[in-house]
């Protein structure tokens, strides 16, 4: 399909012998003789581009570009005029023309202006559609109230400029969140630069916000742009806020309230404008009041609080986040999409999920891969999940005390070494008892 050139002049020399050029370079081509025409023919053709002229009777080329761009913004126009000064020129780039050609028209000239515009078109296209995809990649999953509530909050804030604090457990999609609304804002062209102030050192986390200036750091030959740098005109994310010292607290703040900075061992002072999402699992009014967190921060954050549901406050969502992942696991692997029985997901949707949505990706990409058969079953499930009888009303059944504690403490323990990735050593280390112990009681339920 060859791209369609619609060409407005009110000279029929200009349309005859342009037509004639453009359709032996292999374009189609449709004429109209003033503004009027041209903007019907755009509404009913819907060409690839315009090629302009400025002086006409009626309505001149500045006052149909005007039109063109009302209702068709992304059509590339091309100005072509025999009366070209820098004011039209000026006036004619500020109202979005793509380009400007004096008359007489050089034939060259033209397709080059011509190629440079549709590909331009082609390109801004091509963003838009991977921007929508991004969008879609990166879209919280779930049709539950909880759900329903958080996108209505992130619709509602994305498109301002408002500062965001998102609150949640670990594994809940803080971090989706936050590039949800980073996608959906009016600076989603710039970057948004993630910090993890949990994982940056206390002694570099100066050059990792600021950047340095070459030899201002042990062992850099180079000069580093900061994040902050980075993230100009974009969105820095602040990821696990709460686990920053108060001394790089003291520091964050300086920059937020004057937007200016300074590389590690340089002078020149560096403006910055960005938009701030930050991200906790902690209580930041708790870290308050306990001196761990200073408070002016907190209120230059807090400007827009969003609370991200843990999963089991959404339990209606797990068989649809299942399939998605499940749908991931074979796009990933390359393989056959598997199915998952309804009393497995009766399972899942019983389980409290310590580690949230995380905890459920990485079950399902594991049984994906695991799991031989086609569909997965209850039996394919972790030994934590299946055996799961004893909790709610089903734990108060139990008559026998010495029984009903037993099946508490079993519970409990499975349920925390689930939210440390099975991993004995951690969950023995947190909840304070002996790793052996974990292993015993999960060979006791595997016997």
């Amino acid at each position: 399909m060859f791209p369609s050139i619609l060409i407005v002049d009110d000279e029929p020399t200009i349309l005859q012998s342009l037509s004639g050029l453009l359709t032996d370079e292999g374009f189609e081509v449709i004429t109209a003789n003033n503004g009027y025409e041209a903007l019907k023919i755009i509404d009913a053709e819907a060409p690839d581009l315009v090629l302009l002229d400025v002086w006409m009777p009626g309505i001149d080329g500045i006052e149909t570009l005007k039109e063109i761009k009302k209702s068709t913004a992304t059509l590339p126009v091309i100005i072509i005029t025999g009366h070209g000064n820098v004011e039209t020129a000026v006036k004619a780039t500020k109202l979005g023309a793509f380009d400007l050609i004096e008359k007489p028209l050089n034939i060259d000239k033209v397709i080059v202006a011509i190629n440079n515009a549709l590909n331009f078109r082609r390109l801004e296209e091509e963003n838009r559609y991977l921007r929508k995809k991004t969008i879609e990649k990166h879209s919280i999953s779930g049709g539950s109230n909880p759900v329903q509530a958080l996108k209505m909050q992130i619709a509602t804030v994305a498109p301002t400029e408002s500062w965001v604090l998102i609150k949640g457990e670990n594994g809940t999609g803080k971090e989706l969140v936050a590039r949800t609304i980073h996608q959906l804002s009016p600076r989603a062209e710039s970057p948004m630069i993630d910090v993890n102030c949990a994982a940056i050192p206390e002694t570099l986390i100066e050059s990792e916000l600021f950047g340095h200036e070459k030899g201002a750091i042990a062992g850099s030959s180079v000069k580093k742009r900061g994040k902050f740098e980075l993230a100009h005109t974009g969105t820095i994310f602040l990821d696990e806020i709460g686990d920053m010292s108060l001394a790089t607290q003291a520091k964050i703040l300086r920059v937020l309230d004057e937007k200016k900075f300074q590389r590690v061992g340089g002078g020149r002072i560096l403006t910055t404008d960005v938009r701030v999402i930050a991200a906790t699992n902690k209580d930041l009014e708790g870290e308050i009041e306990n001196g761990r967190f200073r408070e002016d921060l907190y209120y230059r954050l807090n400007v827009v609080p969003i609370e991200v549901p843990p999963l089991r406050d959404r339990a209606e969502d797990i068989p649809s986040l299942t399939e998605i992942f499940l749908a991931e696991a074979a796009a990933s692997n390359r393989e056959k999409r598997k199915t998952i029985t309804s009393d497995a997901i009766d399972i899942l949707t019983k389980h409290a999920w310590p580690g949230n949505v995380r905890e459920l990706k990485n079950l399902v990409e594991r049984l994906a891969i695991m799991v031989q058969n086609d569909a997965i079953t209850a039996k394919d499930l972790p030994a934590n999940l299946s055996d799961s009888k004893a909790t709610g009303g089903e734990l108060f059944s139990i008559e026998d005390l010495d029984k009903a504690r037993v099946a508490f403490e079993t519970e409990y323990i499975l349920k925390k070494l689930a939210g440390h990735d099975n991993d004995v050593e951690k969950t023995a280390a947190a909840i304070g008892v002996a790793s052996d112990y974990i292993q015993t009681l999960i060979a006791e339920r595997k016997a």
